[in-house]
């Protein structure tokens, strides 16, 4: 049994101050964002994190910070999804069949014009 009194005045492993959230500069979140990006191999990913001391949020939110404040930057560009690719190409379809009818009808009154003319 502990014997020794306790002292409110001296508790261990109490911080003196409140903790404080982590600031980054835009500078290092650009940086640290394109390094990121250009990563292909398998884990590299993660000894970007790591060495780094950030989590895969700080990436995300980083991303989401981007997008906003960069909006011309090349990969502030979300991909589209697989929903969005699908309408657009229903749209693209229905644009090429539209035409194709455009083109058939200017056809047929360019040979109607040749035929009268004859």
């Amino acid at each position: 049994m502990n014997t020794a009194a306790f002292n409110p005045d001296h508790a261990p492993n109490t911080p003196s101050e409140t903790p404080t959230w982590r600031r980054f500069p835009s500078e290092y979140k650009l940086r640290i964002l394109d390094e990121y990006d250009r990563c292909t191999k398998p884990g590299d990913r993660g000894l970007i994190l790591r060495r780094e001391g950030l989590y895969s949020s700080h990436v995300a939110n980083w991303r989401r910070w981007r997008r906003r404040t960069y909006p011309d930057h090349p990969e502030s560009k979300k991909p589209p999804t697989a929903s969005q690719q699908k309408h657009e190409t229903a749209r693209l379809m229905r644009e090429n069949a539209r035409l194709q009818l455009k083109l058939e009808h200017a056809e047929k009154m360019l040979g109607l014009q040749k035929n009268w003319r004859t």
